[in-house]
């Protein structure tokens, strides 16, 4: 019976299946893309670095009610070159770069050891506003990423303190058992470590600031390293700034 069972069992969920595909097809046509007055790109008060407007526009964001500003898509290539993505955290942008964590034996962490170059994309639809931030990765010193770690809430330790991330989980159980366990000792011990926990910073080359338009005259201004000049770091000399066709 329980062999029986389960052959059944994909067919009995086909429908429900091709029922979404039909209804969200044709949804998909029909969904609007920002709804909302949109503000101004001003040009003339964009300042000679994009540090400073990085920050001016997270500041306008989150005072508009976008939700979670500080989630980022981080953009890397494996091993044999095929392109990888995903959703995570921005811990802090400054004079450096970028910031963000992960754990070194992660995809994304085996990821950077062998091509450390990535991209940040940042989307923002309560204004239209995407930001995009392109440049080389380089891991902090173990001192920076407990401090990092540090600062962080207490689900955020146990998470770390879980470890294992991307690999083969045998089943949920064993999750939540080794979630439980991790979150035990986060509490009862809130500078407990994670060895291979590592803070990473992207010193960016490029980064482009997108302002949508309902009509589609998007504004895109990227700031461009000039070639020779600054160590990397978000805070040298020698941006170009050159307006993009949307």
């Amino acid at each position: 019976m329980a062999n029986t069972d389960n052959q059944h069992a994909p067919q009995a969920h086909a429908p429900q299946a091709d029922d979404a595909t039909a209804r969200g097809r044709p949804l998909l046509r029909t969904l609007r893309v920002w709804d909302t007055d949109l503000p101004p790109f001003d040009l003339e008060a964009a300042p000679d670095r994009p540090l400073p407007l990085f920050w001016r526009w997270f500041v306008d964001v989150a005072e508009a009610g976008q939700v979670e500003p500080h989630t980022m898509s981080l953009a890397t290539v494996d091993e044999s070159g095929r392109p990888d993505v995903r959703t995570l955290m921005l811990h802090d942008a400054d004079e450096a770069g970028w910031h963000f964590g992960s754990h070194a034996g992660s995809a994304k962490g085996r990821q950077l050891a062998t091509h450390p170059e990535a991209a940040l994309g940042f989307y923002w639809p309560a204004q239209g506003r995407q930001i995009r931030v392109r440049g080389h990765v380089t891991a902090a010193s173990p001192e920076a990423s407990r401090a990092d770690l540090a600062h962080r809430s207490t689900g955020a330790l146990a998470s770390a303190l879980v470890g294992r991330q991307s690999e083969v989980l045998p089943s949920y159980d064993d999750l939540m058992t080794a979630s439980q366990s991790a979150w035990d000792r986060a509490q009862s011990d809130p500078n407990a470590p994670a060895p291979t926990w590592t803070l990473y910073v992207l010193a960016p080359r490029e980064i482009e600031f997108f302002q949508g338009d309902i009509r589609r005259r998007h504004v895109r201004l990227r700031y461009r390293r000039e070639t020779g000049t600054g160590s990397g770091g978000a805070g040298d000399a020698g941006w170009v700034r050159e307006l993009l066709w949307p």
